[in-house]
């Protein structure tokens, strides 16, 4: 069966899987982090902005952690159906997901700023 397949699904999930778990990695540093979290490169958020910290890095943590989910079922889904649809799937995710997620962490961090 993998040499019907050809390589094109498992360099697809391979470089979802990645991607996957990095995101995953995110919301697990999240979720141990003592200090909260930022989400934009090169800003910090100060622990005197936040009323809760551990309640903002959880939030932060499922924010990621829920964003990784589609890269692993994408990465799976391409064995099943043509990796042409698993990429279509791929780009929807990640170029829908990005105002979903700068959305998302705004109404967190508005929630739990002080």
């Amino acid at each position: 069966m993998m040499t019907e397949l050809g390589a094109g699904p498992f360099i697809m999930a391979f470089c979802c899987w990645i991607c996957g778990f990095i995101f995953l990695c995110i919301g697990i540093w999240a979720y141990r982090s003592k200090k909260p979290m930022h989400f934009w490169a090169g800003s910090t958020v100060s622990p005197t902005e936040i009323s809760d910290v551990f309640a903002y890095n959880k939030a932060n943590a499922v924010l990621w952690t829920v964003y990784s989910i589609p890269y692993f079922v994408i990465g799976a889904l391409g064995f099943f159906v043509e990796t042409t649809i698993a990429g279509i799937l791929l780009v929807i995710v990640c170029v829908g997901g990005l105002p979903v997620l700068i959305i998302a962490y705004l109404w967190i961090y508005k929630k739990y700023q002080r």
